[in-house]
């Protein structure tokens, strides 16, 4: 892995190709399956309609190419920050900088993840930029040439949106003509926090306006993918965080909230066949008949029986199985926090202040389905599957209860299932990871209404949410009389403490998804949050006995060492003392 932490400031712009062992982001019958390019293109090539498509997917390809279990493009590594998880593995010391980040201290500006992050991200960008630039050299006679544009520039804004949410104040690369000795010449402060949102949103508004609603290729993204993106883009745009001495949200922008309604418009999705899957647990199935469904606006492609000696699997996952199953690492634990969020009251709503003043106990209390469908607990089955019940013992937690015994179900698959596959270092599935799903819309519009003062819209969207996980119960059948659970949840039936309830949902909704750490920063609660969370959970789990959250620190990354000390003088540190 080390051999692939080259510099930005030393990328030459060269026109990518593609070796066949590298394409791993392919479904069986979608277009990544397509025959590729074994060497770099010549100039008459990448001129020719017949070869530029092979330019654009290795553009895709690369955004899955790039990241692996220490560097996935989901960003549970980073989530990790958030009270939703634990780092898991054996010891703090497995996985040091993973730890170091869940606990917010030790982090060191030479860490090799953090600057491991940046350069996968920026490779993926430069990718993206050569892909633009042979597109913007064809001939307009190409038919597909502005969707084509489109594509790419959708996956431009989605590279520097993972960028931006980790260190804030990126370079943006969004000149594909940028000859080598410009890259010493970036500057990630040249544009304001603000400024530097508006210009991922400027890709994604271009890709909105060529992109159809719908593709045959399956990952190549539509209109509501852009939509969906633009709608997460401007929500971020809106909590204003453009003091360069704090990252404290100085204002909540009602012309961005807006441009979130504006992008989450029912149409949009409705009219493309896009909407809630009928069962809440179907966004997480690996089974062909459920991978891009409904409620699916973009996702990366992962595929098995291709032909290869193992599939173009998802292997970024591949530490998150338990180390129940032989080799499994364990890691991305779900936290005694978050199951207790998950806790309900007589009227089947989830208390909202005080979920956390006593640990969810399954015999006795009531608890929202989406709990069992999220959170692997014990005395009950892994994946739904009885030939593995789950216990307290350490076959089931590899450090023998230091990071707990719950697991993620989210991330993982059947054993039995013929969905997990085994390499010599880890696991994967061909499950899909989606990036943006119609829920996600939804509880984003309901923040914006929220914020906007239009409470019973919000609410109305947050239930349909809640309804939702009411019916979520197929993969639950006998739950109640076999293992004694106890599912109940219900809609909210008034609007009073709105945003309350939307922040609730989210996270009960988006759990182990990796929106939760961000969202605490986003909405300038993560000081409070975490700190509060190291409090409370230092009595159970040692790790947090000398945690500290730091604010205007801690919520974002600092800027690699490698890259402050390459870029000229051009690169300014974050605030927070690195």
């Amino acid at each position: 892995m080390k051999d692939e932490r080259k510099n930005i400031m030393k990328a030459n712009k060269i026109i990518p190709f593609i070796l066949g062992a590298l394409l791993l982001c392919t479904s069986c019958d979608n277009f990544l399956n397509q025959d590729v390019p074994q060497g770099i293109l010549s100039e008459e090539q990448v001129n020719d309609p017949q070869y530029i498509d092979n330019v654009v997917i290795s553009a895709y390809a690369v955004f899955i190419s790039a990241e692996d279990v220490n560097s996935s493009f989901s960003m549970w590594n980073y989530d990790v920050r958030s009270d939703d998880a634990y780092k898991g593995g054996s010891t703090e010391n497995d996985g040091d900088v993973f730890h170091q980040l869940e606990i917010s201290q030790g982090i060191m500006t030479t860490n090799w993840n953090i600057n491991d992050m940046w350069v996968r991200l920026y490779n993926c960008l430069s990718r993206v930029n050569a892909a633009i630039d042979a597109l913007n050299a064809m001939p307009d006679t190409y038919e597909l040439k502005a969707q084509r544009l489109g594509e790419m520039k959708f996956l431009r804004a989605y590279g520097h949106f993972l960028l931006k949410r980790l260190y804030k104040n990126i370079p943006f690369v969004v000149d594909p003509n940028m000859k080598q000795a410009d890259y010493s010449e970036l500057s990630n402060t040249k544009y304001t926090n603000d400024e530097g949102w508006q210009l991922i949103a400027d890709d994604l508004e271009y890709a909105y306006s060529v992109l159809p609603q719908t593709q045959a290729d399956k990952g190549r993204p539509t209109q509501a993918s852009a939509a969906g993106m633009l709608a997460k883009v401007y929500l971020y745009k809106a909590y204003r965080q453009d003091d360069p001495n704090t990252h404290a949200v100085t204002e909540i922008n009602q012309a961005d909230l807006e441009k979130v309604l504006t992008y989450t418009e029912e149409n949009i999705y409705t009219s493309a066949g896009y909407g809630l899957e009928d069962d809440f647990h179907n966004n997480f199935r690996p089974e062909p008949q459920y991978e891009n469904g409904k409620e699916s606006l973009w996702a990366m492609q992962y595929s098995t029986n291709d032909g290869t000696n193992l599939g173009n699997c998802n292997w970024s996952y591949g530490l998150m199985v338990p180390s129940r199953i032989e080799g499994g690492c364990d890691f991305y634990k779900p936290s005694q926090n978050l199951v207790n969020a998950f806790r309900t009251d007589n009227n089947g709503l989830p208390y909202i202040e005080t979920f956390n003043q006593q640990d969810f106990d399954a015999k006795t209390e009531t608890a929202d389905p989406r709990l069992w469908l999220t959170v692997g607990i014990p005395e009950f089955p892994y994946e739904f599957n009885p030939n593995y019940m789950m216990k307290r013992t350490q076959n089931w937690s590899r450090s023998n209860g230091l990071y707990g015994y719950y697991v993620t179900l989210k991330h993982n698959v059947d054993p039995d299932g013929g969905y997990l596959i085994r390499s010599a270092l880890w696991f994967g599935s061909p499950m899909n990871r989606i990036v943006v799903r119609y829920a996600d819309v939804l509880l984003m519009r309901a923040e914006a209404l929220a914020q906007l003062n239009r409470p019973d819209e919000a609410i109305a969207l947050v239930n349909q949410l809640r309804n939702r996980a009411a019916r979520s119960t197929a993969m639950l059948a006998g739950y109640d009389t076999n293992y004694g659970a106890r599912i109940f949840v219900k809609p909210y039936t008034d609007a009073s403490n709105a945003l309350a309830k939307v922040k609730m949902e989210r996270r009960l909704e988006l759990a182990m998804e990796s929106e939760r750490f961000f969202d605490l920063v986003r909405w300038g609660e993560a000081e409070q949050v975490i700190n509060r969370y190291y409090l409370e959970e230092a009595n159970d789990c040692r790790i947090y006995t000398t945690a500290k959250f730091t604010a205007n620190k801690n919520e974002y990354l600092p800027i690699p060492h490698e890259q402050v000390a390459a870029s000229n003088g051009h690169y300014k540190q974050n605030i927070g003392g690195w």
